[in-house]
């Protein structure tokens, strides 16, 4: 009995020999699967394979991206919460990390709970635009038909609860033009759609629309964010367009692990994403798609999270905003 229960204990006492940070430095062993929530084409996936080329380079295994769109990002958030905390499956996701437990009363997950932030990768903003066909030039023609012609125009975004969702009521708010949202899986299905005029407005985050906007496709009428684009150098911001100068709504996306997941291991992945975020060709790569590089410490995203489930609940409050 006494041999057994030394044996038993043996493995114990062995592993108490090794200092925490030796978690991080046999990891990873295997593939690392990075998910994303929503369907390809879109601004995340447009990150995530950025980082992705980087962090498999760093640390030397495969990392893979991964899609499972749907639910206003639900689906693949609760996959991940779900996940085991190894490290070994992320999530890159948005503002829907901030808002969406305040729009679904019955989510199976809880972001603040269930996951630890590792990295704000990237800020973007989104482009008011219109299919060609919609016979306006400016934000203000665009608000003053949308209030003529109530009813009549909708946009399309990955669910309430994103960035351009969020664009759009805001707009709503201070405008009273009010405009019809319709949720697709994924951004790139809703800016087929406002190509192909079924939507006659967007609020497309600029990585998809800019291509689009030059190739003469949709008309960009305004920005969200407090500046102008660099990318977009003509189009004026929203607060500028319309003189209102609280107008800002950007779009951010960031890497989240599972709650639990060792933080030597999370350590290692803000870090090696960090440095890759510090790479001229990466930066170039975010900033072609129209982003901007933000980067941080793990509790600076995590308060970034936080501030904007602050800041946008008076706007759900006002809006009546709720997820179906």
């Amino acid at each position: 009995m006494r041999r057994r229960l030394l044996f038993a204990f043996a493995p114990l006492c062995i592993a108490s020999l090794f200092p925490p940070f030796a978690v991080a430095q046999s990891y990873p062993v295997k593939p690392v699967r990075i998910i994303v929530p929503a369907t390809p084409g879109g601004t995340s996936d447009i990150f995530a394979r950025a980082i992705a080329l980087k962090l498999q380079d760093a640390l030397g295994k495969p990392v893979i991206i991964e899609y499972k769109p749907g639910a206003s990002t639900n689906i693949g958030t609760d996959y991940v919460a779900k996940s085991a905390a190894d490290g070994y499956t992320l999530l890159i996701n948005g503002i829907t990390l901030s808002v969406n437990p305040l729009l679904f009363s019955n989510l199976p997950f809880n972001p603040s709970k269930d996951f630890t932030p590792i990295i704000e990768v990237a800020e973007m903003l989104n482009v008011v635009t219109v299919h060609p066909s919609v016979p306006v030039n400016s934000m203000k023609e665009l608000v003053q038909l949308i209030k003529k012609e109530p009813g009549t125009f909708n946009y399309g975004t990955t669910g309430v609860g994103s960035s351009g969702y969020f664009s759009a009521e805001l707009l709503g708010l201070k405008t009273g033009a009010k405009i019809t949202h319709i949720a697709y899986q994924g951004n790139a299905q809703a800016t087929t759609d406002h190509i192909g005029g079924t939507l006659q407005v967007g609020f497309v985050n600029l990585p998809v629309a800019l291509q689009f906007v030059k190739g003469g496709k949709l008309k960009a009428l305004a920005v969200t964010s407090a500046k102008r684009s660099p990318l977009l150098p003509d189009v004026p911001t929203v607060a500028e367009a319309l003189g209102i100068p609280d107008y800002v709504m950007n779009g951010w996306f960031g890497l989240v692990a599972p709650a639990k997941t060792p933080p030597e291991i999370v350590a290692r992945l803000q870090e090696e994403v960090s440095k890759a975020l510090k790479d001229p060709a990466l930066i170039e790569l975010i900033k072609a798609a129209g982003g901007d590089v933000i980067g941080g410490t793990s509790a600076q995203f995590d308060a970034r999270i936080k501030k904007d489930t602050d800041r946008l609940t008076e706007v759900i409050r006002l809006a009546g905003s709720t997820a179906k």
